[in-house]
Order: C-alpha cells, then structure tokens, then sequence
C-alpha cells in the first residue's frame, strides 16, 4: 500500500513529471495540473478499496485492529492543515494567474520556510542541508532537460519522428489500436527503465505520433503518468519496491512485489478508464479554461 501510494505524488500536483513533460511537449502545465487532479484522487480512492478488501480477505494482513473515538480522529487531522495551506497557497497561486510554475515554487518555498519556523524546525543545518539538496535535485532535473533537448534537435534532424508516424500510418491501426500498442509498449518498457529517463526518451517520439492520431496532448500526459507510476511498482526495477523492501529489513522481495500486483491490476483499470473516457482529464482543464 506505501508503494502504491508513494506513485500518487507523480500524478496529484504540484508535480515534477508533470512539469518535464509539459516543457517536453510545450503543453499548458496548469492545465496538466487540472488533468491530474480527477485520475490521482481516484487512484487513491482506488487504493483504499483495494486494501479494505485485501483486508478483509486476510485480515492478519492488516495488523491489529484499533478503534478511536471519531472527536479524537478530528482532532488528528489538525496537524494536516499546514500542509493542506502550503497546497493551496502552490496550486491556488497558479490557478488564479498570480505566478507561474516557477513562481509558485518560490511561494511553496517560503511558505514552507514560516511553518517550519512556527513548529521550531529552523536552524543553519536546516537550511544548510535544504539548499545542499536544491542544488542536487536541480542539478539532475536540469541535465535530463538537456539532454531531451539534444534528443529532441537529433530526432527532428534525422526526422524519425515523421517517420514513425507514417510507418504507423502505413499499418492502418485505428486510434484507438495505437493508443492500445503505445499502453503496452510504456508497460514493458517501465519494467526496465527509470520513470524520468523513460519519459524524456520516449516522449520526442511518442507525442507526435499520438497527437498525430487525434488525441489531446495533456489527456495524454495524465494516461502516460500513470503508466509511469505502474514502472515504480513492477519489477525488476521498480524503485519504491526497493525502497518498502529496504524499510521491511525482513522478509523477500517477491512478497512486496506480489503484494503490489493488486495496485498494479487498479493502475491498468484507471489507464482503460482514461482511454475510454477521456473526460476524467479533460475535465477540469476545459471546466476551467
């Protein structure tokens, strides 16, 4: 269940898969933003009934039982309001128009700065080590971007995308057909690679091709997402069974990774979802727009 939900923050925004592919592909990102919000909170909905049933079925799974009076459960949910303002204050900045992706990351940043300070979390190692892991994690976002950049120029020079296209087109599938063989070829692929790597080496090739059959480019951002969070739970390099594997500190690795199959099956179920009713991204986006 912790794999499976660790994928939602890919999906639910804010959302760094969800930004390298709108700068990808030069799509609207509060409008990826919007797209993910109906499929995320579903998935998760999703998730809870998988494990109820999962629990109900093998009830020593889900560990002792215990009860609380729902005054105290209320009361526990107040710890989650700084959390829930730092959410609107990101989204609710971008939403409205006053900033940009970027700018509303610079807010999320100082908003994060006075509730650590109003919980006493502030201190130079805090900082020290905040800003140690900015640079880390910019530097990695940013060599990927240039390298799909280089990617993009050498594919549109050799001109493969166009090629890929017509090949495709010479075969006669339908849409729907190259939607299907494109749902099975991210499945395979994300067995092996990496979910970034996967999406910055496949998306210069796929979009076009998908755009060229119709298809809207943010609902197709919303359906790869969450192809790319069915790589982070299926082996062999599933990253987030590893990470649960490490948490454990006992037991194989097969029973985290059987143990996923379920979420994995909801995942599938939400992508056929998608591709039939295509609203469930377009929604918001065109509610809004």
């Amino acid at each position: 269940a912790i794999a499976a939900g660790g994928t939602l923050g890919i999906m639910i925004p804010p959302s760094i898969n969800l930004i390298v592919y709108g700068f990808l592909t030069q799509s609207s990102i509060p409008q990826l933003f919007l797209a993910g919000l109906i499929p995320g909170i579903a998935l998760a909905i999703g998730f809870m009934a998988i494990t109820v049933v999962i629990c109900l079925i093998r009830p020593d799974l889900g560990g002792t039982r215990r009860t609380f009076p729902f005054a105290q459960m209320l009361r526990a949910l107040i710890d989650l309001v700084p959390i829930l303002i730092l959410f609107g204050m990101i989204v609710g900045s971008i939403y409205a128009g006053w900033a940009t992706p970027t700018e509303a990351a610079a807010v999320g940043v100082a908003g994060s700065f006075v509730i650590a300070l109003v919980f006493g979390g502030v201190s130079w190692s805090m900082i020290t080590q905040s800003l140690t892991g900015t640079v880390k994690i910019t530097s990695m976002i940013m060599l990927i971007v240039i390298g799909a950049s280089f990617l993009n120029f050498t594919l549109a020079s050799a001109g493969l995308g166009r090629e890929l296209t017509e090949f495709m087109t010479g075969l006669g599938l339908t849409p729907l057909k190259t939607i299907l063989v494109v749902v099975v070829l991210y499945i395979v692929l994300g067995f092996f690679i990496e979910t970034l790597s996967l999406m910055v080496v496949t998306i210069p090739i796929i979009v076009p091709l998908v755009a060229a059959q119709g298809y809207d480019v943010v609902w197709f951002g919303i359906l790869m997402i969450v192809l790319i969070e069915m790589a982070l739970i299926t082996p062999p390099v599933g990253l987030n069974l590893y990470v649960v594997q490490g948490a454990r500190k006992s037991g194989s690795l097969n029973e985290v990774m059987l143990g996923a199959l379920p979420y994995c099956l909801t995942m599938l179920a939400m992508a056929f979802l998608l591709i039939a009713f295509p609203s469930i991204a377009l929604f918001l986006p065109n509610a809004l727009q």
